[in-house]
C-alpha cells in the first residue's frame, strides 16, 4: 500500500459559524478560530476542515456562495483568511476548504446574469426548463423537502435546484463553466491551501433529459436520485478537474459522495486511476434510517450493532488495497455520536471514548467535528422557534401542512436535526459558554456548564486527553493507519471487535456498543505472540493477562501483540 501524509492525517472539521466569535456579534469568525489554534494543536489533529467561508447570503449557512474569491463579512476578510492559513501552517497543520460547485447562490452575479434573458451568455451556467403541462418540467424533489424546480418570471422558465430554492444548480455540461470552476479552484491553491472537501461532488452530471423520477409515494415529488447521483459524465468531469487542477499541487481531496457504494467509492479513489484521495460515504449515517421509508432520516427506527458492523467491515475490505476510506461519526449535518450511537446520560463519559477508539483504529483517514473530542451532545430545543436549519424548518412546516402536531414532530428534529451538531462550541462555564460576550446566533447546549473545554484540560482522565493519546499513537505506530483490518464476532449485539495487523504486528480493538457487561475471550490466533500490551482503555484496569474479562459499560481496550521489540 502506498504511504502519503493524508492517509496519515487527522483532520478536525470546522463549523466557523460556531466555533468561537471574536468581535461580540454572536456569530463565529476567522479571528475566532485563530485565537483557538493553540488548542487544536494541543489535541494533535494536524489537517483543519474549515466549512464554508466564502461570501453568501446565507441561505443555508454558507454553501450558497455568491462569490467564491471572498469572505463572508460575519466572519472577516481576506486578509483574517490570510491571517489564519499562516497561523495554521506556522503550527505545522494543514487547511483544507470547502469547494462547493454543484450549486452557487442566487446572488452569484453568473445567475443573477443568467436569469435575465433565455439568451444571455450566463444562461448555459445553470439547468433552465420550459414547464410541462402547466406544472414544473419534472417531478424531482429537493432534498430541502418540495419540488427541485422554481419558476422565474423575468423568463417564463423554471431552474433546477437540488437543495434550497436560492441554491439554484450549476450546468456541468458547458465546458466555459467548468474552465471558470478550475480557475478559482487553482486561485485557492495557489494562496497555498492544502486540498479541498468538495461538497455532493457526485450531484454534478445529470442525467440527459431529466427524465421523471419513478413513483415511490403519494407525495407529489419524488426522490430522482438515480438521474443525478452518480452521473453518466461524473468521472468525466472529475478526470478532467484532476489534469487541470489537482495533478499539479500535493494536496488532499475528500469528496461528499452521497449514495454511494464500495463499488462506487473505487472508481472515485482506486489509487491509481481514481481522482479523488477518499470519499465521505453516508451508508453508516443511514443505519438508523427505517428500510424503504419515504420519510428519509426523518423516522426513528432502532439500529443495531451487527448492521453497523456489516456496513463498516464491508467498507473496510473492499478498499482494502485498492482506495482509502474516510472514517467519521459525526459533522454538520449529523446528530452528535455520543447522543446517537452510544449513551450521552450516565454513560457519556465512557460512551465518548469508545466512540473514540472507533473512530481512530479502524482504516481510514479520521474527522473529528468540533466538540465531538469534549463529548459535546444533541440539544433538546423546546420551541421550533430556537432552530435555525432550513432543512429541519422546512420538514416542520410540511409534517405541520399534513396535519402532525408539534409534540409529534420535535422529537424527531431532537434526534436527527442538523442543529444538534451547530450549537455553539462549549470552550467555558462562563455565560455562552465562552463562545461569544453577544447574543449567539444560535442558544448554547444548557449542558455547557458541565461539558466544556476548560473542564475538559484541566482534568487528565476526560474525553479530550483520551483523544489526545488516540492521535498520538495513531501517529507514532503506522499499523493504526495501514494495518489491514478483520472484523471479530460478527454476530455480537454488544461487542465490536476487530484486528489490525501489519506484517507481525497485530492490535486488537474491543469495544463494547452497550450499558451491559459482557465477557470477552481473546481469540484463539494471539496466543502465537510472545508479546501483549494493552495501549489504551476507557476505564481503570489491571491488566493480568487473562485470555477473558468482563466488559465494563461502553468499555473500550487496545492492545497490541507482537513477537519482536517494542518499537514505539
Amino acid at each position: 500500500m502506498k504511504k502519503a501524509w493524508w492517509k496519515e492525517a487527522v483532520v478536525y472539521q470546522i463549523y466557523p459559524r460556531s466555533f468561537m466569535d471574536s468581535n461580540g456579534d454572536g456569530i463565529g469568525d476567522l479571528r475566532g478560530i485563530i485565537s483557538k489554534l493553540d488548542y487544536l494543536q494541543e489535541l494533535g489533529v494536524n489537517v483543519i476542515w474549515l466549512c464554508p467561508v466564502y461570501k453568501s447570503p446565507n441561505d443555508d449557512n454558507g454553501y450558497d456562495i455568491s462569490d467564491y474569491r471572498d469572505i463572508m463579512t460575519e466572519f472577516g476578510t481576506l486578509a483574517d483568511w490570510e491571517e489564519l492559513l499562516a497561523e495554521v501552517h506556522k503550527r505545522g497543520m494543514k487547511l483544507i476548504m470547502d469547494l462547493v460547485v454543484n450549486h452557487t447562490s442566487d446572488e452569484h452575479p453568473w445567475f443573477i446574469e443568467s436569469r435575465k434573458s433565455r439568451d444571455n451568455p450566463y444562461r448555459d451556467y445553470y439547468i433552465w426548463r420550459p414547464g410541462k403541462d402547466g406544472r414544473e418540467p419534472n417531478n424531482w424533489r429537493s432534498f430541502f423537502s418540495g419540488s427541485a424546480w422554481e419558476y422565474d418570471e423575468t423568463t417564463g422558465e423554471y431552474y433546477l435546484h437540488l437543495f434550497s430554492r436560492k441554491q439554484p444548480d450549476l450546468n456541468w455540461e458547458n465546458p466555459r463553466l467548468r474552465a471558470e470552476i478550475y480557475e478559482m479552484m487553482k486561485w485557492w491553491l495557489d494562496k497555498g491551501i492544502d486540498g479541498f472537501r468538495m461538497d455532493v461532488i457526485n450531484a454534478i452530471s445529470k442525467v440527459p433529459g431529466l427524465p421523471d423520477a419513478p413513483k415511490r409515494s403519494d407525495d407529489p415529488y419524488q426522490w430522482g436520485t438515480e438521474y443525478f447521483i452518480n452521473g453518466p459524465r461524473i468521472h468525466e468531469f472529475l478526470q478532467e478537474m484532476k489534469r487541470e487542477v489537482l495533478d499539479h499541487y500535493d494536496i488532499m481531496t475528500v469528496g461528499e459522495t452521497p449514495f454511494v457504494t464500495p463499488e462506487d467509492a473505487i472508481k472515485y479513489t482506486h489509487e491509481e486511476t481514481g481522482t479523488l484521495n477518499m470519499v465521505f460515504q453516508f451508508q453508516h449515517m443511514d443505519v438508523d434510517m427505517a428500510p424503504n421509508s419515504t420519510k428519509g432520516k426523518w423516522e426513528l427506527y432502532p439500529w443495531k450493532l451487527t448492521d453497523l458492523k456489516k456496513i463498516i467491515t464491508t467498507w473496510q475490505k473492499e478498499l482494502e488495497g485498492k482506495g482509502w476510506n474516510s472514517i467519521y461519526l459525526e459533522n454538520h449535518d449529523q446528530p452528535r455520536s455520543v447522543s446517537r450511537f452510544a449513551d450521552d446520560g450516565e454513560y457519556r463519559v465512557p460512551s465518548a471514548k469508545m466512540l473514540a477508539t472507533f473512530l481512530l483504529t479502524l482504516q481510514g483517514t479520521p474527522y473529528i467535528y468540533q466538540g465531538q473530542e469534549i463529548g459535546m451532545t444533541n440539544v433538546k430545543f423546546d420551541s421550533i422557534e430556537d432552530y435555525r436549519d432550513i432543512e429541519t424548518l422546512n420538514m416542520y412546516r410540511e409534517e405541520l401542512a399534513k396535519g402532525s402536531k408539534p409534540e409529534e414532530i420535535l422529537p424527531l428534529i431532537h434526534a436527527k436535526g442538523r442543529d444538534n451538531s451547530r450549537t455553539p462550541m462549549q470552550w467555558d462555564a462562563s455565560a455562552n459558554a465562552g463562545f461569544t460576550s453577544g447574543q449567539p446566533w444560535i442558544k448554547v447546549n444548557p449542558n455547557y456548564r458541565e461539558i466544556n473545554v476548560e473542564q475538559a484540560l484541566q482534568d487528565p482522565d476526560s474525553v479530550f486527553h483520551y483523544y489526545k493519546r488516540l492521535i498520538r499513537l495513531r501517529k507514532e505506530m503506522p499499523v493504526f493507519v495501514y494495518g489491514t483490518y478483520d472484523l471479530l464476532l460478527p454476530e455480537d449485539e454488544q461487542i465490536y471487535a476487530y484486528t489490525r495487523t501489519m506484517g507481525e504486528e497485530k492490535l486488537l480493538v474491543v469495544l463494547n456498543f452497550s450499558a451491559a457487561t459482557p465477557l470477552f475471550t481473546m481469540p484463539a490466533e494471539l496466543e502465537r505472540f510472545s508479546q501483549r500490551q494493552l495501549l489504551i482503555v476507557n476505564y481503570p484496569v489491571n491488566d493480568e493477562e487473562s485470555r477473558e474479562f468482563r466488559l465494563r459499560p461502553y468499555e473500550a481496550r487496545v492492545y497490541r501483540f507482537s513477537n519482536g521489540t517494542d518499537r514505539r
